[in-house]
């Protein structure tokens, strides 16, 4: 994953919950797909969370090797 792709990683809009019970059961297959839909996107997003974790871990070890590189050249 590249750096702009990391920068892809959007959390999913909340969705919204009416307060009144009448437009709950009025609008219960939006909402429930609006839900659905929000756990599916949330799950997504950790991946790519878990994805941008993995190599920023992956570039800071990397740039470790070259730091102590840096070092060993300049003794």
């Amino acid at each position: 994953m590249s750096v702009a792709a990391a920068a892809d990683c959007a959390p999913p809009e909340r969705p919204f919950l009416p307060q009144s019970r009448e437009d709950i059961r009025e609008y219960a297959d939006l909402l429930r797909s609006d839900f659905e839909g929000y756990i599916a996107d949330i799950q997504e997003y950790f991946r790519c969370l878990d994805a941008e974790r993995q190599r920023a871990f992956q570039e800071a070890r990397e740039v470790s090797e070259d730091y102590g590189k840096l070092v060993e050249l300049l003794e």
